[in-house]
């Protein structure tokens, strides 16, 4: 088996929906993996000025876009979400927890069909509990983990290991030492961790 492309995303990233809700199709279709890497794109935006809500014009036309490619890829998509989280870094941090226990994929779905599909924000609750009961987790465990001073090392730490990558946005594939950002950029890490070119042969 070859070895998986490295999936960074953060919970609160609405382009991250896009990618989450069809990646598994990769999978199946290619025979691929992907490593699941939660981490703060928010901590490294904010280094950047580049926060999309603070930027009207950017913000409108991200959720348009948003809107067209949820369409194009059969995501469900009937409203605009809570946007930004008010809860950023405790959803992230239970998908740490989750991706050192075996569940981060699980919950990470649940927790953005929450949030897309019936406007329960993701880090608040019901989102949290619902999500965590729904993937077999008990919520107060969970919780207790992810509100951790380890877990928020291993959180600080993914962070800083994407930053270094060069990784300044969410999601970000990378595959064969090359970053590809964005959802409408997955289909191009595929081919790349395949062939190691975007040529089509």
């Amino acid at each position: 088996m070859t070895s998986p492309i490295d999936f960074w995303f953060s919970i609160g990233s609405p382009y991250t929906y896009l990618s989450v809700m069809r990646i598994d199709r990769f999978e199946d279709l290619h025979g691929i993996t992907f490593r699941w890497r939660p981490f703060s794109v928010r901590a490294i935006m904010i280094e950047m000025d580049n926060i999309p809500s603070r930027k009207p014009a950017k913000l409108a036309y991200m959720w348009r876009d948003i809107e067209r490619r949820a369409a194009g890829s059969l995501c469900d998509f009937p409203r605009r979400p809570p946007y930004p989280l008010q809860n950023f870094d405790l959803a992230n941090r239970i998908a740490v927890v989750g991706a050192a226990e075996g569940w981060c994929e699980d919950y990470v779905r649940a927790t953005y069909a929450r949030w897309f599909g019936l406007c329960e924000e993701a880090g608040c609750e019901p989102n949290v509990s619902a999500s965590l009961k729904e993937v077999g987790q008990d919520p107060a465990r969970v919780l207790a983990l992810a509100q951790s001073d380890e877990t928020g090392r291993a959180y600080a730490a993914a962070t800083a290991e994407a930053k270094s990558l060069g990784i300044f946005g969410a999601p970000t594939f990378v595959t064969g030492g090359e970053i590809f950002w964005g959802d409408d950029r997955l289909e191009d890490a595929v081919r790349w961790h395949g062939k190691g070119t975007l040529v089509r042969r």
